[in-house]
């Protein structure tokens, strides 16, 4: 398994051109559980993205030339790859990242159904044949590979967001440079691994890790070779990347920050919306964009949902996440523990009420305990995106109200609502500014389903039918008869 006394096995090198290359220098990945050192992972330059970008140039004409029939039996090998190695990924996810092992199989599932996803749409991709208006032209229309595209993926979700982007982008022909995030760059690596071993040919992904992220990056979106740049990250990172691909016009995906409200509406289930309330803020520690950041009751079940939310909030069991029975694991670091310490203390300072948490937990390791706050306000805590184990209440009195608390932020990624009247649910639906509704469940990602959102949370869609799309071009050839 990739535990810690087998991460031996996990590659800690540059993969360039499908092989494993060592670096001038190297960085320390860390346990976020104890703060102490994992691994030590080669450290790219400039000049060793640039050779990945050779790589990938250099293998995009015969990669997207190869039959869509091979490009599936690639990915369904490699889906199978991850399927049978559950634990190991599930282990070296929860190593660097911190997630509690159940949570952590859980994303190896979910991560490994973007391979089967893609590899059954890899041999649909199609474009048509009509007639123009007039008759006397054939208007012929293809689908081709966008062509070399520069990845860059979070801390959050090491294998999931990894396999979103690399397997669409294998379905459609596309070459590939990823730069995986310098908190768990090993879950990216094992992966690069596992294709190296179904025969995925040098060159089509190359995997570069560094912690000097911006000058590493910036040559390669310079390059009038690459041509497109898919990112999830914040907001604020997508904002400058966008300016820095400007230069060349890249296609761009861009899965950026979150401030998900969840409404539990009077005439809702309140143990499905507290069960709700429950994996829409704590999956994955609240480390999540589409994690519930603003509460919203309606009065009138604000008290009982309150408490018994604050119940099931202080029942989970805090600690490593290779311990039995943990339910929630330590924070990536101690900058993200930090600032939600920060909004805590300030928003209580602030006249905000601790229902239950508020507090660190004293070291080793970055823990804080799940937290429901009340009484709230316009405080930042419900401003700005918390990444972390938190969660305040607010209160409406009407649908209207409810809408408009919940639309007001700049983002627009995920929202859920709890109601069991039908016409409510359609109508409070179709008036939220997000990119994905989330209806009496606190899950609403799904390989079959375009994952994305509107305003600053960015555009473009990974998953579904969708997710193919953003790697292809449409060319037209006109034929005279």
């Amino acid at each position: 398994m990739y535990d810690k006394d087998h991460l031996e096995q996990v590659p800690t090198n540059l993969f360039i051109g499908g092989e494993w290359r060592e670096a001038d220098a190297r960085f320390v990945v860390e346990d976020p559980a104890t703060g102490h050192p994992l691994a030590d992972v080669a450290e790219a330059s400039a000049n060793d993205a640039v050779a990945a970008l050779d790589a990938a140039v250099e293998a995009q004409q015969s990669w997207a030339q190869t039959s869509p029939l091979v490009r599936a039996d690639l990915l369904r090998a490699a889906y199978e790859q991850v399927v049978a190695r559950t634990d190991e990924f599930a282990h070296l996810i929860t190593a660097e990242m911190g997630k509690p092992l159940a949570e952590a199989r859980g994303e190896v599932r979910y991560g490994a159904q973007f391979l089967r996803w893609f590899s059954e749409e890899a041999v649909r991709i199609a474009g048509r044949w009509s007639r123009s208006p007039e008759g006397n032209t054939r208007l012929l229309t293809m689908r081709e590979p966008v062509g070399p595209t520069v990845m860059i993926t979070p801390w959050n979700f090491p294998l999931a967001m990894a396999t979103r982007k690399i397997a669409p982008a294998i379905a459609a022909g596309c070459t590939m440079v990823l730069k995986p995030a310098e908190q768990t760059p090993l879950t990216a690596l094992a992966f690069a691994e596992v294709l190296r071993s179904v025969g995925l040919p040098p060159g089509v992904l190359n995997v570069v890790t560094t912690t000097r992220a911006a000058e590493t990056v910036a040559p390669l979106l310079r390059d009038s070779r690459v041509r497109k740049l898919t990112f999830t990250g914040s907001t604020a990172v997508g904002k400058t990347l966008m300016a820095q691909a400007s230069g060349q016009l890249l296609r761009l995906s861009m899965e950026l920050g979150g401030n998900a409200p969840l409404l539990v509406f009077d005439d809702a289930d309140l143990d499905r919306a507290v069960a709700g309330a429950m994996v829409a803020k704590m999956r994955n520690i609240g480390q999540a964009c589409t994690a519930a950041n603003r509460i919203l009751v309606h009065e009138s079940v604000a008290d009982t949902f309150g408490t018994r939310f604050a119940e099931a909030m202080a029942a989970q069991r805090v600690g490593p996440g290779t311990e039995p029975g943990v339910e929630v694991g330590p924070m990536i670091d101690q900058r993200a523990r930090h600032k939600v310490q920060r909004l805590v203390a300030s928003a209580v300072d602030a006249g905000a009420r601790v229902l239950t948490g508020g507090t660190s937990r004293p070291g080793p390791g970055y823990f804080f305990e799940p937290t429901v706050l009340t009484d709230v306000g316009d405080h930042a805590v419900v401003r700005e995106e918390l990444f972390g184990p938190v969660a305040p209440i607010s209160v409406f009195g009407t649908d209207e109200e409810a809408v408009a608390m919940a639309n007001d932020t700049e983002y627009g990624l995920a929202s859920y609502l709890f109601s069991s009247n039908i016409s409510r649910v359609i109508d409070v639906a179709e008036q939220l500014q997000f990119g994905m509704v989330g209806v009496n469940q606190g899950v609403v990602s799904n390989v079959a389903a375009p994952f994305g959102g509107i305003k600053h949370s960015g555009f473009g869609r990974e998953g579904g039918a969708e997710g193919i799309d953003e790697y292809l071009s449409t060319k037209y050839v006109g034929i005279a008869p």
